[in-house]
């Protein structure tokens, strides 16, 4: 997985770019509020098609061009995978309508010159992000780990895409449906339509979260040990939005509600879903919302048997957080046959010696990183060496002049 070129016009800070990357590492050093993290964010748009802030198109329009008579923002890359070459596009258009303050913004998607769904570029360029609020994902709300797991899926398993982005609208529908039963009444058994999809495709999205959590956590495990030295052991405990376990007189078996859930099939958790549906509807009804399905799953961290959320320290938590990462570049490298591209957002000034040299470590196993920092301290000389080294100022990106101290 590579990025060989990139070009940006009017995205963020950035008014006009063109940016080559010809070597496998490249640091790119800057001041807080000059442009670092809005190049790797738009490097993130054009892999899964949104932005990892959550911003909407009109927040990544540069505030200049919004003057223009027609205001736009457009990036594009070259980027390679599996020795094939292709060109991804995305523009940022005004709409009709919009809001008081200005105009609205819509995505334009292109593959090569042809216009395509969002959906479609998610997986052409996989990428693993780590920036400092990633600790969020330790003690965070669980739609932040919903969508972590959501986004790492996506680029690996097309299906999954597609299954995520047919729950999402099978769900706006049905919830619609049970507001309208709450207030103006009529035959629950109008649900049954709407039940069936969002068990066929929510099922899908339980099965692949559950394999993913347990693949992570086969990988972060010992990663986390070496970190700690032995003193810390990691489990990740998949809480899934929909009781998955049968009721039986029999507890469950050795390892909990995780062991008596990982060997079920698609079929089988579909069918304990259906089950929980069908007996959940009056409280649905009542509720005039979807209480049940994986968009209130939630992954919980232990640390030797402690929530991590509720727990564990500052550090424990940055350090769970690097550890997720790492583990999340071996799962889809396995997964893809080739890694991802690593992309790290000013993350060695919030490590330690050791976690710097375990990120180090990782630098040297990938096809090709994107750093940023505003500290060439942070890297050490032989990874500055090898590196091609850039610094960013007010969204212009320059070669360093003179020492990099």
């Amino acid at each position: 997985m590579r990025i060989h070129h990139l070009s940006l016009v009017n995205f963020r800070n950035y008014t006009r770019l063109e940016l080559g990357f010809s070597t496998p590492l490249t640091l790119i050093q800057g001041d807080n509020a000059q442009g670092k993290t809005n190049l790797l964010e738009a490097v993130y748009v054009l892999a899964t098609s949104r932005s990892p802030k959550g911003a909407s198109e009109r927040e990544m329009v540069n505030w200049l061009a919004l003057a223009e008579p027609i205001p736009y923002a457009r990036l594009a890359a070259e980027v390679e995978r599996g020795g094939r070459r292709q060109r991804l596009e995305i523009v940022l258009a005004p709409q009709n309508g919009g809001e008081g303050n200005g105009p609205t913004f819509r995505k334009q998607v292109k593959v090569n010159g042809v216009a395509k769904r969002a959906m479609d570029l998610v997986g052409l360029l996989p990428v693993v992000l780590f920036a400092p609020e990633d600790v969020e994902l330790a003690s965070g709300a669980p739609a932040i780990r919903r969508r972590y797991l959501d986004v790492a899926l996506c680029q690996m398993d097309g299906a999954y895409c597609r299954a995520l982005a047919e729950y999402n609208r099978v769900l706006v529908q049905r919830s619609a449906l049970l507001r309208h039963l709450r207030e103006q009444g009529g035959s629950p058994e109008q649900l049954r339509f709407w039940d069936e999809r969002l068990v066929q495709y929510g099922s899908v999205l339980l099965a692949r979260r559950r394999d993913f959590i347990a693949a992570l956590e086969k990988e972060a495990q010992p990663r986390l040990q070496a970190l700690t030295e032995g003193r810390e052991r990691l489990r990740f405990h998949y809480l899934p939005g929909v009781d998955l376990l049968r009721q039986t007189p029999a507890p469950p078996p050795s390892g909990g509600e995780d062991a008596a859930t990982a060997a079920m099939t698609v079929a089988e958790i579909a069918s304990l879903f259906g089950e929980r549906l069908r007996a959940a509807r009056p409280r649905e009804i009542a509720a005039g919302a979807c209480l049940y399905g994986p968009h209130r799953d939630d992954l919980r961290t232990l640390i030797n048997g402690r929530d991590l959320r509720l727990y564990g320290s500052r550090a424990q938590q940055r350090t769970v957080a690097l550890t997720m990462k790492l583990a999340e570049m071996a799962v889809m490298s396995q997964a893809l046959g080739e890694p991802p591209l690593l992309l790290l957002d000013d993350i060695m000034s919030e490590l330690d010696a050791k976690r710097r040299a375990a990120l180090a470590a990782v630098l040297d196993g990938v096809p090709q990183a994107i750093c940023t920092t505003t500290d060439w301290a942070d890297f050490t000389e032989a990874l500055r060496t090898r590196a091609r080294c850039l610094r960013v100022v007010e969204g212009r990106i320059e070669e360093p002049e003179g020492s990099l101290a």
